[in-house]
Order: structure tokens, then C-alpha cells, then sequence
């Protein structure tokens, strides 16, 4: 049976950053690699993606390869994705996420049609800090809005942008998708408003869209423009 195209792209995308070969295996398993220059978390973390199934992780050094194969290898293949179950295994110091990674190709995707009228902005504009202000530091951070590398297209309300939505180029022609809202009006739908003519502007470039979410709010969101969600992202630090 030949795999889905779109989980193949994304399984691609994760091998491209773990910067050594490496690949996904055809089973429910996890391959351990060394690769001190990995893409898949922070410097010197252990990084940890799955993915349809099976999943690869990246260990800074051949002293942790080991300890971290070990523990790893014997937990099922959703665990390793999970901070808790990682913690039982492994001498963990932080932990980011884990994050759900979703994607969505052409023919699944389902625009919005827009209530409000979208503009497009530079991504460096001064309006998208005011609108990370107003949203505060932790969701502006979520976010990303500042990294983008497309335009943004926003809604204004009473002359404000009040939601913002972009993607940041990343390598394997991928769109990391990126979405703010102003808090006093959110569930009204903007998100998905904003993010639909992103998805737009990214599929129209031929790129992969890539949703990579914690809070649930922004899973929906996802999810209501098609998205799959195909795995997830835990990055460790580990004593």
C-alpha cells in the first residue's frame, strides 16, 4: 500500500531537519539518531517527532544516544510524545510542548469565505506589535507572528488589526503557519479568517501548510480549515 502523500511530505519535512539520515520507520518503532546540529528542538535537547505511526528522535551526543534509546525504545509510539510518560523513563530537566503537527494538501482544505474584508501587511509592520502587545507576551510567543516571512493578512476593527495570520518559509518547501487574535475578540471566527487566506497564499505557492498547535482553541481552528492532524513535536532536556 503506497503511503498517504501528505504524511509523506511532512515525514520528509522532519528527516530534512534532524540534519542527519535518518527516516520514520514502516513500523510502529522509534529511530534514535546522534545529530548535535538537529533542527527538531533547542541546541544540545533531545528532540522527539511522530508521526503516522513511528518516529524519530534526534540525541545531542553518542553519551545520550544510548540512555536515550533505551528508555525510548521500550515505550509505545504515542508515548514518546508525551511529557509523562517521558518523565517516568528519562532524567528530564524542561520539556517543550508536546505540540499536535498538522497538515492540510489542496484538495483538502476548506477556505472560509470572509466576513470581514482581508488586507495583506508586511510582515515587519508596526501594527502586528501592537496587536502581540495586546495579546500578551505568552500567546504572542505561541504564535510566532514575528518570525513570518509571507505577508500578513489581517482584519481590522475600528481601524485596529484585531487578528493577524502568516507562515514562516521552512525547509521541503513548507509553510509554518503562524496566528494571533486580540483576546475581546476571539471566538467570532477571525482565526479562521485570517488563517484560511494564509493557507491560500501557501498552497498557491505550491508549499506545504504546517500547523503546529498546543492550546485546543487553535486545534479547531486548525481542524475547521482541514487540517490532519498527523503526530506530534516533544523537545527534552534531559540532566
Amino acid at each position: 500500500m503506497s503511503m498517504d502523500p501528505l504524511l509523506a511530505r511532512a515525514q520528509g519535512l522532519w528527516e530534512d531537519l534532524a540534519r542527519v539520515p535518518v527516516s520514520f520507520p514502516l513500523t510502529s518503532a522509534v529511530n534514535v539518531v546522534v545529530s548535535p546540529e538537529s533542527e527538531m528542538c533547542p541546541v544540545g535537547w533531545v528532540g522527539v517527532v511522530a508521526l503516522g505511526g513511528s518516529a524519530i528522535v534526534t540525541v545531542p551526543s553518542e553519551s545520550s544516544a544510548a540512555i536515550v534509546r533505551d528508555a525510548l525504545t521500550r515505550l509505545p509510539v504515542e508515548a514518546v510524545v508525551d511529557a509523562a510518560s517521558v518523565r517516568e523513563v528519562l532524567p528530564v530537566a524542561r520539556v517543550l510542548g508536546p505540540a499536535t503537527l498538522s497538515y492540510v494538501s489542496p484538495e483538502g482544505f476548506r477556505p472560509v469565505a470572509a466576513s470581514s474584508a482581508v488586507e495583506q501587511l508586511p510582515g515587519h509592520h508596526p501594527e502586528l506589535r501592537a496587536l502581540e502587545k495586546a495579546a500578551g507576551h505568552e500567546d504572542a510567543a505561541e504564535a510566532s507572528l514575528d518570525e513570518i516571512t509571507s505577508p500578513a493578512f489581517v482584519v481590522r476593527e475600528r481601524g485596529q488589526v484585531v487578528s493577524a495570520a502568516g507562515y514562516r518559509a521552512w525547509p521541503s518547501r513548507t509553510a509554518h503557519i503562524s496566528v494571533l487574535t486580540a483576546p475581546d475578540v476571539r471566538g467570532r471566527g477571525l482565526a479562521r479568517v485570517t488563517a484560511s487566506a494564509t493557507v491560500t497564499h501557501a498552497l498557491a505557492a505550491g508549499l506545504l501548510p504546517q500547523w503546529r498547535a498546543r492550546p485546543p482553541a487553535s486545534r479547531r481552528v486548525a481542524a475547521a480549515l482541514g487540517f490532519e492532524e498527523l503526530g506530534a513535536q516533544l523537545s527534552i532536556e534531559i540532566v
